[in-house]
């Protein structure tokens, strides 16, 4: 007998995934571990394997829509027909009873959201599968609410979002992906939540090219070392804001922030003072490697308590990254390159590098975080690095 497959609990705090694509055809083959759809939720992209040979015989939710996890959304006919029970890369295959004619669903996402926001969801139309109610609707639903405010006070209000037209003859619309409307969520609460303020600092990179050289490692690692220091001097970078007070992190989780075609990803190095330079650069390299292809695990992109994000990869030297909430910080680190500088009254050629700070003043002030970056800037300055390793 064929058996349902489900949206799969893609971590603790995921209450629905988006159906990116389906890699095997209705009716296709798969094998055992195969993949057998690309899923993205607000956190993460990945591909779902198959957790068993068989036959897709039946695809009940198309691509593009968001659905609640638990919900049937393919059956799979093995040759063995019979009902089974599986676990494999946090695919759950097993029978689901039908909900009731009728019943309601809400995700605890959408009612945390809906609470936050005095929403009262049998009002809300929603879009979601089967007309479930998503988190964008009850958005919406706020917005439209919202009282009209005067001219005069429309200078902090966000822009209006502008009205959906059909393209002329010279323009083309690309449809925005589901990660790209929780990027843009959340960078615009983060810039309405945060009391956004950047400073800049200049670093020597020479102090650490031996060593990187000898090894092979790019100049992640040594930033993330630094940070985790600099953290060490200054704790209060590691925390986040709450109307109960500042909370400060025991554990420091550095988010390291990679660019993908169709977004941004931010998997984390946990415990990153804890660990070398090797390692560091280990798992930086292998964790953008997976993020690129989808194969991160949901738990690896959760409770980061810091991120740096590396634009000087494509050549870029300065930035003003805004902050990933609930953190009150993220480091940007600018491309190194070869400059003068004055050293000692004498011009030297040295590999330099800009730094920022984009910090929540609602949390420190300037002087805290140029303090903080005094130490980032000495402790990557030094030159005995090999006792990092």
């Amino acid at each position: 007998m064929p058996t349902d497959i489900i949206m799969p609990q893609l971590g603790e705090s995921i209450a629905e995934g988006t159906i990116v694509k389906w890699l095997v055809s209705p009716g296709g083959r798969v094998e055992k571990d195969q993949p057998l759809l690309e899923v993205e939720t607000d956190k993460v992209a990945l591909e779902v394997p198959s957790p068993a040979a068989g036959f897709l015989s039946e695809v009940l939710m198309s691509e593009g829509q968001t659905v609640p996890v638990g919900t049937v959304i393919a059956r799979l006919e093995s040759q063995a027909s019979v009902g089974i029970i599986n676990r494999v890369g946090g695919v759950v295959v097993k029978p689901v009873p039908q909900a009731g004619e009728g019943e309601e669903h809400h995700s605890p996402a959408v009612r945390q959201l809906a609470k936050e926001h005095g929403v009262d969801l049998s009002q809300v139309k929603g879009t979601g599968a089967d007309g479930r109610v998503t988190k964008k609707d009850v958005l919406e639903f706020v917005v439209k609410a919202r009282p009209a405010q005067p001219a005069a006070r429309s200078i902090t209000a966000p822009a209006p979002t502008a009205k959906a037209s059909a393209p002329t003859a010279g323009e083309e619309i690309i449809p925005v992906t589901s990660m790209r409307k929780t990027i843009a969520e959340r960078m615009v609460a983060s810039r309405h939540t945060a009391a956004h303020v950047v400073t800049f600092f200049e670093a020597d990179f020479s102090g650490l090219a031996a060593t990187r050289q000898s090894h092979q490692l790019t100049y992640l690692p040594f930033v993330v070392n630094a940070v985790t220091r600099a953290m060490r001097d200054v704790p209060v970078l590691n925390s986040s804001w709450s109307d109960n007070g500042i909370t400060i992190k025991r554990d420091i989780h550095i988010g390291v922030a990679v660019a993908l075609e169709e977004g941004l990803l931010v998997p984390v190095i946990q415990n990153a003072d804890k660990k070398g330079l090797q390692q560091l650069g280990k798992e930086v390299a292998d964790l953008a490697e997976r993020a690129r292809t989808k194969r991160l695990n949901p738990e690896e992109v959760q409770g980061g308590t810091f991120t740096i994000t590396n634009h000087g990869g494509t050549g870029s030297l300065f930035s003003t990254p805004i902050i990933h909430q609930p953190q009150i910080a993220i480091l940007g680190v600018g491309a190194v390159q070869k400059r003068p500088v004055v050293i000692n009254d004498a011009i030297a050629i040295r590999p330099m590098c800009y730094l920022s700070l984009s910090f929540d003043h609602r949390v420190i002030d300037g002087a805290t975080a140029d303090q903080f970056m005094s130490k980032v800037k000495g402790y990557i300055e030094q030159s005995d690095w090999e006792k990092f390793l």
